[in-house]
């Protein structure tokens, strides 16, 4: 599957939760899902009860667009984390969380996670001092993320800093606004983390396969 290219509301009324990928907008009264706008098509209305299947099919096509990774990226994160040791759901949900895009976002550098990927490919990210161009980077804890000292890349992440002032940090996460940096505390636990989606569901269908 390539890049998508249409409009990204579409992904939050198909999903008929807010994913966040729009930065401001979303905590905005014209947010189509704040409006009330139902799930795309013109077959919507007549769609029946979704069976277990469809059930776990959409948990975890909402994970994926909430972090904007596509199919074959998924796999590679969810294969890492049934190999791993400790519950697998939690364990993806990690990998996801401390990704370097999903970081710059969470740190308030950008508005949102495909803002911050863009900022990554362009390379006005680093990450512990040294040029970092890899969204999908898994980061660690320790590990400190700043942006590029240039006149450019730190204007475009203190116009975020700002827009973002008034919205919670998260507790594991360090963030200097002045400096435009931040430090990884620690790994997040799933209470930390939060997301709109049920991993359970998510694993049970991804192990089928």
């Amino acid at each position: 599957m390539g890049r998508y290219t249409e409009a990204v509301c579409r992904l939050c009324r198909r999903e008929n939760t807010k994913l966040f990928l729009k930065g401001d907008r979303c905590n905005m009264a014209k947010c189509p899902i704040e409006t009330g706008r139902g799930i795309p098509g013109m077959h919507a209305a007549k769609r029946v009860k979704l069976s277990d299947y469809g059930k776990q099919f959409r948990e975890k096509q909402r994970l994926k667009r909430m972090y904007g990774v596509r199919e074959g990226q998924f796999r590679v994160f969810f294969d890492r984390a049934r190999s791993a040791r400790g519950n697998t759901g939690e364990m993806l949900l990690q990998s996801l969380e401390m990704r370097l895009d999903n970081l710059v976002f969470r740190l308030g550098m950008a508005p949102s996670r495909r803002a911050a990927r863009q900022m990554v490919l362009h390379r006005h990210i680093r990450v512990n001092g040294r040029r970092a161009y890899t969204p999908s980077m898994v980061l660690k804890a320790g590990d400190a993320v700043q942006v590029k000292d240039a006149a450019k890349s730190r204007e475009h992440a203190r116009k975020a800093l700002e827009a973002t002032e008034s919205r919670a940090p998260c507790s594991w996460l360090s963030v200097d606004r002045k400096e435009c940096s931040g430090v990884v505390l620690h790994v997040p636990t799933r209470e930390e983390i939060a997301p709109v989606v049920d991993e359970q569901l998510v694993v049970e269908l991804c192990s089928k396969s």
